[in-house]
């Protein structure tokens, strides 16, 4: 059992390194401030679209990567996972812009977002900054 708990301890451990090693920085201010405002656009508007094609797809496959673009602009909403979300969110929007033949500056540009949310990480407002931010530690001397 112990062996057990240290193996999750240190997998722990490993994904936080891992996060924080992705990004150097959780930044806060005017650029946190901006990828919030990203984040917040990029996920409204994929929500919408991959709302109108669950409502609208005749095949399954479409619902099926609908519902995946849907879920991870709720996580890209809330700064959780960002770099997965993000990739996720540029795959689906990629897929519609060549999946159409006309209206596709909106996918191209929510793909772009994406894939840039995904190499910037999500800023400081996010959950991710939260639970694996860099966390200042005062030592006092007595």
């Amino acid at each position: 059992m112990g062996l057990f708990f240290h193996a999750c301890k240190r997998l722990r451990f490993a994904t936080v390194i891992a996060l924080q090693r992705l990004f150097s920085m959780f930044p806060n201010g005017l650029p946190g401030a901006g990828l919030l405002l990203l984040r917040l656009v990029c996920g409204v508007l994929t929500i919408a679209g991959a709302a109108r094609t669950i409502i609208a797809a005749p095949y399954l496959q479409t619902v099926v990567l609908s519902v995946i673009a849907f879920g991870a602009s709720l996580l890209l909403l809330a700064g959780l996972w960002t770099p997965i979300a993000g990739i996720c969110v540029s795959v689906f929007e990629a897929w519609a812009a060549v999946s159409r033949f006309t209206g596709i500056e909106d996918a191209v540009l929510l793909a772009t977002l994406g894939a840039a949310l995904a190499a910037l990480g999500p800023g400081a407002h996010s959950i991710d900054a939260r639970l694996y931010g860099r966390k200042r530690i005062e030592i006092q001397n007595d």
